[in-house]
């Protein structure tokens, strides 16, 4: 649990480390967490979110990751806020005015933890890689845009802020994704076929819209195996592994 001050209010925040064996300093990933899908099962709020997959193939080459759960989620303390109806057993809105605001405090609550967990005596600071599995996909590149001189490298997982089900989607997901593009390193998109959250025609569009805005990176699709949705491929290293390596050693990590 590590204590932070967000919106005026100290609160401790769940953190999940995985890291390799010694003191380090390792190179970092700071790995965001999605949504609960349609956010109206309050009984999935507190679930841990630990991508044990993705995160023993990091730390099998040396690196640590971390997982931090944003307010009201995973054990943090505060209330879960991030962009529901007004009813909110209505679960998350498709209204911009309401859905957007959710995301302005999930990326203050990243913005509060991140230099906590940097500080970390096996954190190497230099080569920090921020990441996100679908709303923390989006998050990372967003906040990547407005924090372009910490990360190293960025890497979104099917990012999206609301399902392309929403008629509102291209009001709220694009002008996330835009913010991204004050990030003058290369990112790394990876999305998944049969995602019934965001199908790769909306994702594509999402990525035209960064590189329109100036953006630099790569969007990859895969294919899942058989009887999987496309939305979890971050729990397939096999399909992703060779290109994530690639990356980062483009990076210099």
């Amino acid at each position: 649990m590590v204590p932070v001050t967000v919106d005026g209010e100290t609160v401790k925040l769940a953190v999940i480390t995985h890291k390799p064996a010694g003191n380090g300093p390792f190179p970092t990933l700071i790995f965001h967490h999605g949504s609960t899908g349609s956010g109206t099962d309050p009984s999935l709020f507190p679930r841990p979110y630990d991508p044990t997959a993705l995160a023993n193939w990091f730390t099998a080459r040396g690196w640590a990751v971390l997982l931090p759960s944003r307010r009201g989620r995973g054990g943090s303390e505060g209330r879960y806020d991030e962009g529901f109806s007004i009813d909110r057993s209505r679960g998350y809105s498709c209204d911009p005015t309401l859905s957007l605001p959710g995301a302005e405090r999930a990326l203050r609550d990243i913005d509060a933890v991140t230099p906590v967990l940097l500080a970390q005596p096996f954190v190497d600071r230099n080569r920090f890689v921020v990441g996100g599995q679908s709303r923390g996909g989006v998050l990372t590149v967003a906040w990547a845009g407005r924090r372009p001189e910490m990360p190293r490298a960025a890497i979104n997982f099917v990012g999206g802020w609301m399902s392309d089900s929403c008629q509102t989607v291209n009001q709220i997901n694009p002008p996330l994704f835009r913010q991204g593009a004050a990030f003058a390193q290369p990112m790394l998109w990876l999305y998944g076929d049969r995602d019934r959250f965001y199908a790769l025609a909306h994702s594509r569009s999402n990525f035209a819209a960064f590189q329109a805005a100036g953006g630099k990176g790569t969007f990859l699709d895969f294919t899942p195996p058989e009887g999987v949705m496309g939305h979890f491929i971050s729990g397939y290293p096999a399909l992703w592994g060779d290109k994530v390596a690639a990356y980062l050693a483009e990076r210099g990590l």
